[in-house]
């Protein structure tokens, strides 16, 4: 009986220590870290040190897509399957809640350790998120620091001077608008422009070209200056009646590197659109 209870103590005193063994492992900074989000591209390279860096997304480089596409040039990119990942032998690998699935999946199967970063709509979430990554990555310190840039940001944003008018619709190809709950939709909610009554709420919806002009915003915001269409859906965008009611002064681009993601991207957009608020209140 005896040698029967201290064989069990042993099996459980073995058990815990595996657990701790677990746990500091977990705890333990990782050293090879891959990126296959855009978002956690611009995240990876603010709050890792750059030796903690082996491969970023096929995307990290695209400047329609990123803040950070300079700093981007110095690490290798992925491919897009999880063939790319395997010879890296990461100890981390960030994806986005949407990124192929499939290659998810194998990359899991294999053992490899998957953290999503996901979408953010919010600059209070992002910030949450921010420091969620930093802590993941070893440094805590940093994911205050870069909070701290985009709350200065976010200040120069406040004192900028602002236009009589207010209200501003995210459109797109095909009278597509982006809703309140959306990181542009936030974005335009910080420089003071909020949709007009009667826009779409949450993440948007449709907006046909007689509801737009009945709905009559003071701006119409889109991702890009489109002079002549180059699709089907760029005819809604320069249609004869939106281009006399809305010339280009009574437009404001909001690229979609500063809509996509709510890490480093939020010290220039907070900063271009501070610039897009001085020149709307000079033309007043």
């Amino acid at each position: 009986m005896r040698l029967e209870l201290a064989g069990r103590t042993l099996l459980v005193m073995a058990w815990l220590a595996l657990i701790c063994c677990a746990s500091a492992d977990a705890a333990d900074p990782p050293r090879r870290i891959a990126s296959f989000n855009v978002c956690a591209d611009q995240l990876v390279i603010a709050l890792a040190d750059p030796d903690q860096i082996v491969a970023l997304s096929p995307n990290a480089r695209d400047p329609s897509m990123s803040v950070l596409t300079e700093e981007a040039l110095q690490y290798p990119l992925l491919g897009r399957l999880a063939e790319s990942v395997v010879p890296l032998q990461p100890d981390l690998v960030l994806v986005g809640p949407w990124d192929r699935p499939l290659t998810q999946r194998m990359l899991r199967d294999l053992g490899f350790r998957m953290v999503s970063v996901d979408i953010v709509s919010d600059v209070a979430v992002g910030f949450a998120q921010i420091r969620e990554i930093a802590k993941l990555l070893g440094h805590p310190e940093r994911g205050e620091a870069l909070i701290a840039k985009i709350e200065a940001a976010r200040r120069r944003l406040a004192a900028a001077p602002r236009p009589k008018s207010s209200s501003a619709l995210l459109i797109g190809n095909s009278g597509y608008t982006v809703g309140p709950d959306s990181l542009a939709g936030a974005l335009l909610r910080e420089a003071g422009l909020v949709p007009p009554t009667g826009a779409p709420a949450g993440y948007g919806g449709y907006v046909p070209l007689e509801k737009l002009i009945m709905l009559r915003p003071d701006f119409l915001a889109m991702a890009s200056a489109i002079e002549t269409p180059d699709g089907q859906g760029a005819l809604y965008l320069t249609h004869p009646a939106l281009r006399a009611l809305y010339p280009a002064d009574k437009r404001i681009v909001l690229p979609s590197r500063f809509t996509l993601c709510a890490g480093p991207s939020l010290i220039p957009a907070f900063d271009y659109l501070a610039d897009v608020l001085a020149r709307l209140a000079k033309q007043q």
